[in-house]
């Protein structure tokens, strides 16, 4: 059975003053309220062992934002799964549009970081999503299909229970406009198809799958209404805790 997840990746923001108060303002909440969607926040990752001492994980998961393709050695500020793993954290963000741009990250180099956080049983949340040229031109589904399958295909099948996938078109990204409730159950159904085509029916029914994308409090419960919409992959709207509850609590 699929979990309902709502992340909140808060990039490269907040002073560690901030980010500890944000932690311990959502913490407060999600204790109090005990939320049926699962909470995960992915501070910046010189925060993450402190913010992981703070939370109650029952209520708020502490995830990384990214994860290094090799298991160690020379590789100056990447962090390896095993070091994530040291300190508690069970989750890693893999394959943000944001990294495949800015720091050039192919389908190889996101598969090689899956298969380091499958060998810690790390949950990976895989990101995938077209820009606004490759919508126009209709291929958006190939273009996801692509990533799903180039990421995954390396991997081992008894691994793929583990995985959360995030679908982020890269055109509403931090841009203010989201894709409609349909556009996006339309491209999720399509994930789940693919998955259910590839690996079959246990893992298209159990892979939890989320909308990134400008998520926020007045879209929230309609995008989660959908039927194969599991929950949300949410940016800046998890910067202030009055907007990300109530994203949270969209799931009655």
């Amino acid at each position: 059975m699929r979990n309902n997840i709502v992340a909140g990746n808060w990039k490269m923001n907040l002073t560690f003053e901030q980010a500890l108060q944000l932690a311990n303002d959502l913490n407060a909440w999600a204790t109090e309220n005990k939320p049926t969607a699962k909470v995960i926040i992915a501070p910046t990752s010189i925060y993450l062992q402190a913010i992981q001492e703070i939370v109650d994980g029952d209520f708020v998961q502490v995830a990384s934002q990214d994860v290094s393709n090799s298991e160690k050695g020379a590789y100056t500020g990447d962090i390896s799964a095993e070091q994530l793993d040291s300190i508690g954290i069970n989750c890693a963000i893999v394959g943000h549009s944001e990294r495949r741009e800015y720091q050039q990250e192919t389908d190889a180099i996101i598969a090689q970081k899956l298969e380091q956080l499958f060998n810690k049983d790390i949950t990976p949340i895989l990101c995938v999503g077209e820009k606004l040229e490759e919508r126009q031109a209709e291929k958006h589904f190939d273009v996801v299909k692509s990533q799903i399958l180039n990421a995954l295909n390396p991997q081992k099948a008894e691994n793929l229970t583990k995985l959360v996938i995030a679908y982020e078109p890269v055109w509403a990204i931090g841009t203010g406009v989201t894709a409609s409730p349909e556009q996006a159950q339309e491209i999720h159904a399509f994930i789940r198809s693919v998955l259910n085509e590839t690996y079959g029916s246990e893992v298209a029914e159990n892979t939890s799958i989320l909308y990134g994308g400008s998520v926020n409090p007045s879209n929230a419960e309609e995008l989660f209404s959908q039927k194969d919409i599991d929950g949300g992959l949410v940016g800046g709207a998890s910067l202030k805790v009055e907007d990300f509850s109530q994203i949270i609590a969209a799931f009655k």
